[in-house]
């Protein structure tokens, strides 16, 4: 059947950009549609790493965990201006898991995904180490490992760019708001935030709503099945960085349960995550008292600074769609992503999205247009395994080299500003900036290191709209201007 598109994501998540961008990039005329902003929910309230998820391995989620250190390194490769290496120091808590233990599920770790470019595990003397420096007595050995950092709303936003780039349609602030099957095609109805609808078609469907999934099915598609999804809030608190050095802490809780507390944004630390079963509006999830005493309480087990509500700059949370596999542990359920197609004979495929990690956003893209092959035949081959994203095409993935050459280019930059436009933007800098050949041609100083050209690009080039956008998502700038510095520029935007 003619259809205006042979494929139409809901949901501009992780999971519904990374597809929209595979099929786009195979070939397939695909729209990409989310009723906000891009990452405005799961996917920029995130613990902001690319792992392979150590803790899963207690759980046999050993494919799970193997397919993640693999696209660990993709990543790597393909984005290296926003995912870059990070070390974990693990205290030992013999009170938690035997040495043994923690020995075994660090070789695995090492071994499972093909390491190549990270450097292995080390045991560490916490008494001697500089990293036992913040460390309480009590702890006198640990285990450092590798993982990844990772701007997680910014993987978000360059997906939905490379897939426009390779010719989607990507529509943010604009919701599905009707879907019908009718004559072997979707028939879909879109609203703008401005009240404006569209009628399109398509010939295949993707729901990728993230928490939203079942709204989805049930509200906008009329499916009378109960979606099979449980969610789960998991909640960060932000302090001052109370450490020299860039290594990051794992710390293992006395429920079992594993802290992350990592650098964040230079002089700050994001602390998290805690899962809690979550039954509300998924867009008025918040962090709740309860939460930040437990994220405090953990911290404060092992460190010596002790850290109180005091000293928390910021917070966050955010709801993981997690498919429901009927675990009574929250932390139990299954990361994994799983694949709900719904199809009638001569009818429109439906396809659904639950689960699923930031990690492994590419593989998941990859393994959906696999199960639609047979509905899409004329889809090229898988793509995306090798090939960077935008700002991503660094000569061997070598950021370190790429900032020096940036900054020879541009001397005028002070190396704070040079290094944060290389960080976000990477070879796409040089568009951020312009002809600029002085700060006084960056335009209006916002507050900290955000000048007027940044934002010209990000309104021009990354669909952003509104401060938080801005601010939030796209930069992090707001965590490091003032009240009436986010003030000020909120009226910039609204002029």
């Amino acid at each position: 059947m003619n259809a205006d598109y042979d494929l139409l994501v809901i949901g501009g998540g992780i999971n519904g950009a990374g597809i929209a961008r595979d099929a786009a990039g195979r070939g397939l005329k695909t729209l990409l549609c989310e009723k906000g902003d891009f990452a405005e929910g799961t996917s920029s309230r995130s613990g902001k790493l690319v792992h392979g998820g150590l803790r899963y391995l207690e759980y046999y989620e050993f494919r799970l965990v193997r397919e993640a250190l693999i696209e660990r390194e993709v990543l790597l490769r393909a984005a290296p201006h926003i995912v870059w290496p990070m070390r974990f120091v693990l205290p030992h808590s013999p009170e938690q898991r035997p040495a043994w233990m923690i020995r075994l599920g660090l070789f695995l770790y090492d071994h499972l995904g093909g390491r190549e470019k990270l450097p292995g595990t080390r045991p560490l003397d916490l008494r001697r180490a500089p990293e036992g420096a913040p460390i309480r007595a009590d702890y006198a050995r640990a285990f450092e490992y590798s993982d990844c950092w990772v701007d997680d709303a910014r993987l978000v936003v360059l997906n939905a760019l490379d897939a426009a780039e390779r010719g989607a349609a990507v529509r943010p602030r604009t919701a599905a708001a009707s879907a019908r099957r009718e004559g072997g095609v979707w028939h879909v109805t879109l609203r703008a935030a401005d009240g404006a609808t569209e009628a399109v078609t398509s010939r295949v469907l993707v729901n990728a709503a993230g928490p939203w999934v079942a709204g989805v099915m049930q509200g906008v598609i009329g499916l009378n099945t109960p979606a099979k999804v449980r969610l789960v809030k998991g909640s960060h608190i932000v302090v001052r960085k109370f450490w020299d050095g860039p290594q990051a802490y794992l710390l293992q809780n006395d429920d079992k349960r594993v802290i992350f507390v990592n650098p964040y944004e230079d002089d700050l630390c994001l602390i998290g995550t805690t899962d809690i079963p979550y039954d509300g509006a998924a867009e008025d999830v918040a962090i709740d008292a309860a939460e930040r005493a437990y994220l405090l309480r953990a911290v404060n087990r092992y460190m010596k600074r002790p850290l109180t509500e005091d000293d928390i700059v910021a917070e966050f949370s955010g709801i993981r769609p997690l498919y429901d596999d009927k675990a009574a542990n929250p932390s139990a359920v299954t990361r994994d992503y799983v694949f709900d197609i719904d199809e009638q004979p001569g009818e429109a495929p439906l396809l659904s999205v639950f689960g699923g990690k930031i990690t492994t956003y590419r593989k998941l893209a990859e393994h959906a247009l696999e199960r639609l092959q047979k509905f899409l035949p004329a889809m090229r081959a898988p793509w995306t395994g090798a090939a960077p994203l935008p700002g991503g095409d660094m000569e061997g993935a070598d950021f370190d080299r790429f900032l020096a050459e940036f900054r020879r280019a541009k001397p005028f930059l002070p190396e704070t500003l040079a290094h944060h436009y290389a960080r976000l933007y990477g070879t796409r800098a040089t568009d951020v900036i312009g002809a600029a050949g002085d700060l006084a041609g960056l335009g209006r100083h916002f507050g900290g290191l955000f000048y007027e050209c940044e934002a010209d690009y990000l309104r021009r080039a990354e669909w952003a709209r509104e401060a938080d956008d801005y601010l939030d998502r796209r930069t992090k700038h707001g965590l490091h201007m003032t009240t009436a510095e986010r003030e000020a520029f909120a009226a910039w935007v609204a002029a």
